[in-house]
């Protein structure tokens, strides 16, 4: 589904790139998380994987279709949420998701009767008129995610979901998400620093680092192979060395 080939940028006045000659393929229905810490490039590259930010180099192709030429056909085919809210705060939730699906080519009863049956599923049917401004913090998390799965995207960009919010609408949220993966076959590409929360979301996982790959593969396997208790161990023993 992604192919990432060679990629890397750096940016204006900075003597090291922030990513520097990256590679990786995605199958279709993959999970596939960037982790890292701050700094580490994963941001940059998510950024590129969106659309948002050129590569100086290298090639990113999305269904067949090569980000450089097809951009705007790739738009239409993902999704994305990104980790500030984007949500105008004056309007409701369902005119803010009418705003949305509206930007994505969607319309008319379809669309109303999309979010009406989203907002169920998510729990906030009865919040529907209510606006953005007098939402919880994991109420506006699960808006902003409606927001980016309500045209059913084939590849959908998470930038640390659940950050920042309670412990219960993280779980929530990230139980949603799987279910979105299973049902639909969509393919996720998540980024956290949540390493709990990656070994068990994840069904691959990239570890940068100065805007490296430093591991990679299944975080069951990477938890054995590195002779670990947990994901967490794993990127504290693999960073420290790099």
């Amino acid at each position: 589904m992604i192919s990432i080939i060679n990629i890397s940028k750096t940016y204006n006045g900075s003597e090291f790139p922030a990513v520097d000659n990256i590679s990786l393929e995605v199958p279709k229905g993959e999970v596939f998380g960037l982790l890292g810490t701050n700094g580490a490039g994963k941001t940059t590259t998510f950024s590129m994987l969106c659309g948002m930010l050129k590569p100086d180099s290298g090639e990113i192709v999305i269904d067949k279709k090569n980000i450089r030429s097809d951009l705007n056909e790739i738009k239409k085919i993902i999704g994305v949420v990104p980790q500030d809210i984007a949500l105008y705060p004056s309007l409701t939730a369902t005119e803010n998701l009418m705003f949305f699906g509206k930007m994505y080519g969607l319309g008319g009863k379809s669309l109303k009767t999309k979010i009406k049956d989203t907002l169920a599923v998510f729990g906030l049917a009865e919040h529907a008129h209510k606006k953005i401004i007098n939402y919880s913090g994991g109420m506006k998390r699960r808006i902003n995610l409606i927001a980016g799965i309500l045209h059913n995207p084939k590849v959908l960009f998470l930038d640390e979901p659940a950050v920042g919010i309670d412990a219960h609408s993280r779980r929530d949220i990230m139980q949603h998400l799987k279910v979105l993966n299973q049902n639909n076959g969509t393919t996720i590409i998540y980024t956290s620093h949540y390493m709990e929360e990656a070994e068990k979301f994840c069904s691959q996982i990239a570890i940068l680092s100065l805007g490296k790959i430093i591991a990679q593969g299944n975080p069951l396997d990477l938890i054995e192979n590195y002779q670990c208790k947990n994901l967490e161990d794993v990127f504290f023993k693999i960073s420290s060395n790099h």
